[in-house]
């Protein structure tokens, strides 16, 4: 018999990392993945190219292209990360074509005669996908007194009772919603509607001194809720700060078996390396069962068409058949916005199944570009610097994806991610103390790094970490706490000529 789930949950927090990979090795359903079940040849092969490097004169077979056959040529312009996946199907073609139209649609408030296009609301942070997701990249931060926070919101949650919510789910830790705000806090509303708060940033900044005479100076943030239009936030509020993620290379994370990001967990530390990866089970309205989450800053959400129908409903306000309520964030306690005019279709959304579809798939085929300069002497020597100090303990380098027939651009490839998706405990420092399921106030999962290099190019920036607070990659690095501040230090400490590297080869992902 197959272990349940709930099993799975239970041997999370029972056990070490064997305990958990046990428990998922034979056969933690992946609901979302229609996938071949792997041979022992197979996982011989799999192990033996998933393997660390251990030469770094030369790339390693197949670098070159991080997402496999789904990788695409680095463009020199903004739209590097718009592409589609280089296998994808020419009669798929026009599937990805308009889910980008409905990534890139500014939608209107009801009623309106744009039938197609309405349902903006009440509530919102921004009108398209494509406001927050600036071409496909990340978002940023307010850069400036004035600035609306488009890219950028706070979530906010109340503690609850620790029993009121998700007992199926061994270590959920309870919060709720704001009682008035709901989840997150809208910057804007549709006319009648006042928007829910302002986003107010400070910073202090704060100097690092490194090895070889040079300095770095950090920003330390302050976040504040201001013209609260509802009145005062909960008891006990959380806020926590996020940025719009990039959006290359979803749909090839969505297809890492379970059991392979599973067997990377080591929640108490059994092999004495400082790293205690843990898994996010969250529960999944698309499955009715619990799944291990993969999206978000705290991989809040399993699947790409879960993360789309929450930032619709969150972000834009628009009802979709993952969370149907027309509303979208409104709570009970804004009876106006939930009696506002809406723009349901036929079917009782404001974006219908077809398009709900397409978006999903354009956000699973968002394309992952090649690798830049990865001969280059210096960026080899970063790359064996990364190894050395190590940073691939939770930015993994390497996995295959299952074997999915119903989805040919993203099955069994070798792909390089630079990610565990695991949540990893990353200090005070980056703290919000605002749990999210089971991920404490201090953790974090491992962003992915593919793509990190082209940042400025697609979005115009170079602000990384979930509130944008870096604005360089040296920066991110030393915000490091927590599991990873030894290898923080280590990069403080490290040779000038080493430390430029380890950017150098960074930039080449």
């Amino acid at each position: 018999m197959r272990p349940s789930n709930l099993a799975l949950c239970a041997a999370l927090l029972s056990g070490g990392a064997a305990a958990a990979a046990e428990a998922v090795l034979p056969a933690l359903d992946d609901p979302h993945l229609a996938s071949l079940p792997r041979s022992a040849e197979e996982r011989a092969r799999i192990a033996a190219v998933t393997a660390p490097a251990r030469a770094f004169s030369a790339p390693e077979p197949f670098e070159a292209r991080p997402a496999g056959a789904a990788t695409v040529p680095a463009r020199a312009d903004a739209q590097a990360f718009a592409q589609p996946s280089a296998n994808m199907a020419p009669d798929r073609r026009m599937d990805f074509n308009l889910g980008d139209a409905l990534f890139q649609k500014l939608w209107v408030s009801s009623p309106s005669s744009t039938r197609a296009s309405d349902g903006l609301g009440p509530l919102y942070n921004a009108r398209s996908c494509l406001g927050c997701h600036i071409r496909d990249g990340r978002g940023h931060p307010p850069d400036g007194a004035g600035d609306d926070a488009v890219s950028m919101f706070l979530r906010v949650s109340v503690p609850a009772d620790p029993q009121a919510e998700m007992p199926a789910i061994a270590g959920w830790i309870a919060t709720a919603p704001d009682p008035v705000y709901g989840a997150q806090l809208q910057e804007f509303g549709t006319v009648g509607h006042r928007g829910e708060a302002r986003l107010e940033v400070t910073y202090e900044e704060i100097a690092v001194p490194l090895s070889g005479g040079e300095t770095v100076s950090l920003r330390v943030p302050r976040y504040r809720a201001t013209d609260l239009a509802y009145g005062p936030l909960g008891d006990g509020a959380m806020l926590s700060p996020r940025v719009a993620p990039q959006m290359i290379g979803l749909g090839l994370l969505e297809a890492i078996p379970a059991e392979d990001i599973l067997a990377g967990a080591d929640p108490e530390d059994a092999d004495g390396d400082g790293i205690s990866g843990r898994a996010a089970v969250v529960w999944s309205l698309e499955y009715d069962a619990p799944m291990l989450g993969r999206f978000g800053w705290k991989a809040g959400e399993p699947t790409v068409r879960a993360q789309s129908a929450s930032a619709f409903a969150g972000d834009i306000g628009i009802a979709t058949p993952l969370h149907p309520a027309l509303w979208g964030e409104c709570t009970e306690a804004q009876a106006a916005c939930r009696d506002a005019p809406h723009g349901d279709d036929a079917e009782g959304f404001e974006i219908g199944v077809e398009g709900f579809d397409m978006v999903s798939y354009y956000s699973q085929n968002l394309a992952v570009p090649a690798r830049r300069d990865l001969e280059d002497p210096e960026v080899l020597r970063g790359k064996r610097v990364f190894y050395e100090t190590g940073c691939t303990s939770c930015h993994r380098p390497k996995f295959v994806t299952a074997r999915m027939p119903d989805r040919p651009e993203q099955s069994f490839q070798l792909i390089w991610p630079y990610s565990d998706l695991l949540l990893h405990d990353m200090g005070e420092g980056l703290a919000d103390h605002r749990p999210e399921g089971r991920a404490t106030g201090t953790e974090w999962r491992t962003p992915p790094l593919w793509g990190i290099g082209l940042t400025e190019r697609v979005s115009g920036h170079t602000t990384f970490l979930h509130d944008g607070r870096a604005r360089s990659l040296i920066e991110a690095i030393l915000w490091h706490g927590g599991e990873a501040q030894p290898h923080r230090d280590a990069v403080i400490s490290m040779a000038p000529a080493d430390r430029a590297a380890l950017i150098q080869f960074l930039e080449s992902l």
